[in-house]
């Protein structure tokens, strides 16, 4: 492991514990400037392709999903760790499908549940892109489904 420091080529693993993400920290400190920072591991495990809407495919991206996530929950009070997690759940259950191809939309559903109960206003906004919800009636429609009278 390189030290991002002086990018020395040589450092000494500290400490070793498991990530809440599913993955493994390593604090580690560098053998020539002494510096210490920490890693984080996880392994890449096979997920499956992605049947978009208009029938192409694409490999799911973790990365393109936490963005999406990220952005609906934007100056929300959720943290940075639960929005981690709900993208690792999401993962973890689509590598346990064993399946080569599935629906994109298995993976928005997924999304849109646990964001609906982790904030109401993050649902919302997530599901007005994936919903495809172009007016305000859709989204009042949605809104009073949230909320029963």
């Amino acid at each position: 492991m390189r030290c991002p420091y002086c990018q020395h080529e040589r450092t000494r693993v500290i400490d070793t514990s498991h990530d809440t993400r599913g993955g493994i920290r390593r604090r580690r400190v560098c053998v020539a400037c002494d510096r210490r920072f920490s890693t984080y591991e996880r392994a890449i495990l096979a997920t499956p392709l992605l049947v978009k809407r208009d029938g192409t495919r694409e490999e799911f991206s973790r990365e393109k999903l936490l963005q999406g996530v990220r952005l609906a929950c934007t100056k929300r009070p959720i943290s940075a760790e639960q929005i981690d997690h709900l993208v690792g759940e999401v993962e973890s259950e689509l590598q346990q499908i064993n399946k080569a191809e599935i629906d994109s939309r298995l993976v928005g559903d997924r999304v849109i549940h646990k964001l609906r109960e982790i904030d109401e206003v993050a649902y919302i906004r997530y599901a007005i892109v994936y919903l495809q919800l172009n007016d305000l009636s859709a989204i009042k429609r949605e809104i009073n489904r949230l909320f029963p009278e």
